[in-house]
């Protein structure tokens, strides 16, 4: 069975202050190594000026693909610690770059991994990430008697419902989490009397953002 899987959606920006050095986060989706490639080149553009752009990114629904660099900073202190903060988090599918402004402190290791780190939690706080889980989308028909019992079971399971069209009958599309679908449609066959026509439309993941059902073929 698929699984469900965290992924950013929406990038976003933070930042932190340590001894006066600035280090910026900046988080971007990617989905291929080339997309992270050409994001990092992108942030060296933009902070040409600064001491380093220290990079991590991970891409996949298994993390197939993992990269991270200190760009000129201690080994281990910058990258690796980088990455750790995506994977301890469970994140796929994304680019991160640590834009650092040295401020005439030297941190140490210690407090090097801790800025970089520290840095990239703030960026994820300020981006959308999603729990995409497996469905299935489905699309119901079923006559006015029947539709009541079919929002009462939806309710019950907590199912978003995507659209509902009203005719001479009632065809209602919904998507499924894949783990409880064969149990909404023997709900609803055996509620209807068999009467409640169900179709598969496709198996797509699928993600709640700010109250909106967002659908996802892969």
């Amino acid at each position: 069975m698929r699984q469900s899987y965290l992924e950013v959606y929406e990038g976003g920006e933070g930042e932190l202050v340590e001894k006066k050095s600035r280090f910026i986060a900046t988080v971007r989706p990617a989905k291929s190594e080339d997309e992270a490639a050409v994001f990092i080149e992108e942030m060296k553009k933009k902070y040409w000026n600064a001491s380093h752009n220290c990079t991590a990114f991970c891409i996949g629904r298994g993390n197939e693909l993992t990269r991270c660099s200190d760009d000129g900073e201690p080994g281990g202190t910058a990258g690796r610690p980088m990455l750790d903060v995506l994977l301890g988090g469970g994140i796929h599918n994304v680019c991160v770059v640590v834009t650092r402004y040295f401020g005439g402190t030297l941190l140490g290791t210690g407090g090097l991994v801790r800025a970089y780190s520290g840095a990239v939690r703030e960026g994820l706080k300020n981006s959308v990430i999603l729990n995409k889980r497996p469905g299935k989308e489905a699309k119901i028909i079923c006559d006015y008697n029947g539709l009541g019992k079919l929002q009462y079971i939806a309710g019950q399971m907590k199912l978003p419902v995507l659209d509902t069209k009203y005719t001479d009958q009632v065809s209602t599309r919904m998507v499924l989490p894949e783990e409880e679908a064969d149990a909404f449609i023997k709900r609803v066959t055996e509620a209807t009397g068999g009467k409640a026509m169900i179709e598969i439309l496709g198996t797509p993941y699928f993600a709640e953002n700010a109250g909106e059902i967002l659908l996802f073929e892969e």
